[in-house]
């Protein structure tokens, strides 16, 4: 069974209270049993985490780089200007597909730039907690996680 790590970036900890409209409603405890169910049905291990912290979001990317585990990551605020979030993510050793509960292309002009799409194995933006869910599909469907 593969290891993929979620890895959720500033405020994702306050789903469900933080901006429903924009967020949805479910809580960060139903983001990580969705993800957990959903890597199962896939035949993935699933470990969601969150933090506030670029500086352990960073090291939680070495760990994964070092691990070769496959990544979904929802930068969070960290997408628009943290370079050092870039940089550890370009140095992924398996796939790393960036994730937004939120379209931000629809969203405030500054949130339209990624520093982290160019070195992702691709993008799912939109589709609230969905989004996560063809994340994992995506990855289960990849030879690189899967060994097919």
């Amino acid at each position: 069974m593969s290891r993929v790590l979620v890895l959720n970036g500033p405020n994702l900890g306050r789903l469900g209270s933080r901006e429903p409209d924009v967020y949805g409603s479910a809580d960060h405890a139903r983001l990580v049993e969705l993800c957990v169910a959903t890597g199962r049905d896939l035949g993935l291990e699933v470990e969601v985490r969150q933090t506030d912290d670029e500086a352990e979001l960073v090291g939680w990317l070495h760990e994964a780089a070092d691990g070769r585990h496959p990544v979904l990551l929802n930068p969070a605020a960290f997408t628009h200007y943290s370079y050092a979030l870039r940089d550890a993510a370009a140095q992924r050793t398996a796939p790393l597909i960036e994730i937004h509960l939120s379209n931000p292309h629809a969203r405030e002009s500054f949130r339209h730039l990624s520093v982290v799409s160019a070195v992702a194995t691709g993008t799912i933006a939109g589709f609230g907690t969905t989004s996560y869910v063809l994340g994992l599909r995506a990855l289960a469907a990849d030879p690189a996680v899967t060994g097919d």
